[in-house]
């Protein structure tokens, strides 16, 4: 699967891609291949580069428009039912 957001991301940063297989402790190549699609990204590099980027799993996979990580939205619901409550 070609993750078009990892390249958007890191472009975006101006990054290259040494400097994300840096982060990942991992060879340029290797990284290249997760970027292209040549090899499936591993679940532990998801998750460092969903903290780095400061954005969802779902979101660097594709599957979601949402930039937002589960944290932030959740605090965004808790902050909005406690208005709510404040308002009734």
């Amino acid at each position: 699967m070609y993750l078009h957001r990892l390249r958007d991301l890191r472009e975006d940063r101006d990054l290259t891609q040494q400097e994300i297989a840096d982060l990942l402790g991992i060879k340029r190549e290797v990284y290249r291949r997760y970027e292209t699609g040549i090899r499936d990204l591993p679940l532990w590099a998801l998750v460092r580069l969903s903290v780095f980027y400061q954005c969802s799993c779902d979101y660097l996979l594709e599957q979601s428009d949402r930039k937002e990580r589960a944290e932030v939205l959740y605090e965004q619901y808790y902050k909005r039912m406690i208005e709510h409550k404040k308002q009734t």
